[in-house]
């Protein structure tokens, strides 16, 4: 899911278009597509050298889809195979004034907005995406955010977890900080999975303890919208994805002035955009269709979402928790790290998941490196 802009980043370009500030400068669609020819390259190994494909579809939006195709073009598909990159983009719907009114972008136009996550299901159906996958009998499906610059795109140990299970719909987790951190919360709810946003909880219920381990939170499966899907789930997209509810966001969003002609730039929220989430499905969910896999926040979740110099979610963070991780990885295969060296950029081409650095075990790090394959 690609389709945000890099604008609170202080960016135009798409956000998946991004330097984070890697040693290697690689973006965060090269690190994923990356990631994405190591898994194939593993898994070939696992059927004697067979050609192993995973299909990569990008969803974009409206304004992202024309510059991250071209991103793409320029970049010759970071080392894959074009065929098997398909970009594609969620719908858009209309901005609407506080007093009930649809706004102009100008006296022609009216002012839309891309129509949040929950849009990739009539996507799926809108831009055959789902014919593609019937086509080359794909089974299991990996949905992710691309601004969680930790992401194992295509997990072989999720899919595995979830195809295991025989489960339509899974979600991995990482658990909450704290009872203050605002993020939703993956729980059950009338007997059914569901997620519950931090606005919606409160502080209470944020606070309380598990009555078996009082040493951490109750509610603290962290949701960070990263999912699997079956196959036979997703073909039913036509059947539900026109029925999810659409939430409010108020924002500031630029109008026309219809007497004058206008652009006027508002300071303040002035209108609603509606949006859909991905997970609106869950609710529909059998519990025993459902599963929920908890991973550790310093391996799989860093996601991007400040400008540089917050401190939190944002290019240094994203950053050090890469060449955080790219540290452990080094020592774990026997290395040892100098006390100057603030981490180790392992490019994805020469490990998905710490694999294949046993040549390391002896050797001495001492400054910031950049491990290429």
């Amino acid at each position: 899911m690609a389709g945000g802009q890099g604008t609170r980043l202080g960016s135009s370009d798409p956000k998946g278009c991004f330097n984070i500030g890697l040693p290697s400068n690689k973006s965060l669609f090269q690190i994923q597509a990356e990631r994405i020819r190591r898994i194939q390259t593993l898994a070939s190994k696992k059927v004697d050298g067979k050609k192993v494909v995973v299909p990569w579809y990008v969803m974009t939006s409206g304004p992202t889809r024309g510059p991250t195709e071209k991103y793409f073009r320029d970049n010759n598909y970071f080392g894959l195979e074009k065929e098997n990159v398909m970009i594609f983009e969620q719908g858009v719907l209309p901005c609407i004034s506080n007093d009930g009114k649809i706004l102009l972008e100008s006296k022609g136009k009216v002012a839309v907005a891309p129509d949040g996550n929950g849009g990739l299901y009539q996507a799926l159906v809108e831009f055959n995406v789902l014919e593609d996958m019937r086509s080359r009998g794909i089974q299991h499906i990996h949905a992710y955010c691309v601004d969680n610059c930790l992401v194992k795109v295509a997990d072989p140990v999720f899919i595995g977890f979830s195809a295991s299970k025989d489960v339509d719909i899974a979600t991995k987790v990482v658990r909450k900080r704290d009872a203050t951190e605002p993020v939703g919360l993956i729980l059950q709810k009338d007997g059914k999975p569901d997620v519950v946003e931090y606005s919606e909880i409160d502080k209470e219920t944020a606070e309380a303890k598990d009555p078996n381990h009082p040493d951490v939170l109750k509610f603290r499966a962290a949701n960070i919208v990263n999912h699997y899907y079956s196959f036979r789930y997703l073909q039913t997209s036509k059947d539900f994805s026109k029925k999810l509810p659409h939430h409010i966001a108020k924002k500031k969003i630029p109008y026309v002035n219809t007497e004058n002609g206008e652009t006027i730039k508002p300071e303040t929220p002035n209108g609603i955009k509606l949006e859909q989430f991905v997970f609106d499905v869950f609710p529909q969910m059998p519990l025993e269709k459902f599963a929920c896999m908890e991973v550790k926040r310093e391996d799989e979740f860093s996601p991007l979402k400040n400008a540089r110099g917050k401190g939190v979610d944002d290019p240094d963070t994203s950053r050090r928790d890469i060449m955080q991780q790219g540290k452990r990885w080094v020592q774990a295969a026997g290395a040892t790290v100098g006390s100057d060296s603030d981490g180790v950029e392992v490019s994805p081409l020469y490990s998905y998941g710490g694999e294949g650095l046993e040549a390391l075990a002896g050797q001495t790090v001492t400054t910031v490196v950049q491990l290429e394959k």
